[in-house]
């Protein structure tokens, strides 16, 4: 690092935890990032700060009006272009030692190998279930761990799986099918599009998912692994329930 590395990052650098070799950790990781809407803004803009040196993000939609009131990672000035290119020009203001790989697509079963080709972590910020299915089935078979979050209304939830690892037990870590088996009826995810969302909980959900990668990064703490942490904004509440592999 640099003089100005150095300086940029000196509160990760004097945690006991973190160190030199723990920043040289992030600066060396690439991430990819699955959507770059609600969720995806604050994971995008709390990796790059924290020098996860380069974050792989796709999405192919482009910015509306709309999304501003949570999705933070985008300008008025933003609206009509795509976000991947949105986002890459707010990386390169946040922090200019992180590379941005855009990926102007959707994350599908054919395009899963060629964007998680090279990624040490996956944080999955998707709207909508048939995403989350595809990232969860990939990201397994590949063996890359996987931050999955939801949000819906004054709701959200966060969860991390390596369900090709074995627990202490020699039992396997439960997968994404073991805590959500089948994708809800079309109508379901309809009628949820239209509930709306407050936009603060994407952001303490985003912040979550963040945490729970520089974790799996650095190596630190207990991974949110077989646990899903809940929030309900009305109450601000915070409740977990675990989960494991059925049978």
């Amino acid at each position: 690092m640099n003089r100005e590395e150095l300086e940029r990052y000196a509160r990760h650098i004097v945690l006991a935890e973190v160190g030199g070799p723990g920043q040289g950790k992030l600066g060396a990781a690439r991430v990819l990032v699955v959507g770059a809407g609600g969720l995806g803004s604050p994971v995008i803009q709390y990796l790059a700060a924290a020098g996860v040196g380069t974050l792989r993000v796709v999405d192919d939609d482009i910015v509306a009006l709309s999304n501003l009131q949570r999705q933070v990672l985008h300008a008025t000035a933003d609206v009509g272009r795509k976000k991947v290119a949105s986002a890459a020009d707010a990386v390169a203001r946040l922090n200019p030692h992180v590379r941005l790989e855009p990926r102007d697509m959707r994350f599908t079963e054919a395009t899963a190998e060629a964007l998680l080709d090279g990624c040490d972590v996956v944080a999955d910020g998707s709207d909508n279930p048939a995403t989350r299915y595809a990232v969860a089935d990939a990201c397994e078979r590949a063996g890359i761990p996987l931050v999955s979050a939801a949000v819906n209304g004054f709701d959200g939830h966060v969860t991390t799986l390596t369900p090709y690892e074995r627990r202490p037990d020699g039992t396997l870590w439960p997968s994404y099918r073991s805590l959500f088996p089948d994708p809800p009826p079309d109508a379901l995810v309809d009628e949820c599009a239209r509930t709306g969302i407050l936009g603060v909980v994407t952001g303490i959900i985003g912040t979550l998912q963040a945490n729970e990668v520089l974790k799996l990064i650095l190596g630190l703490g207990t991974p949110l692994r077989g646990t899903l942490l809940m929030f309900d904004a009305r109450d601000s509440r915070f409740e977990t329930i675990r989960y494991a592999r059925p049978g």
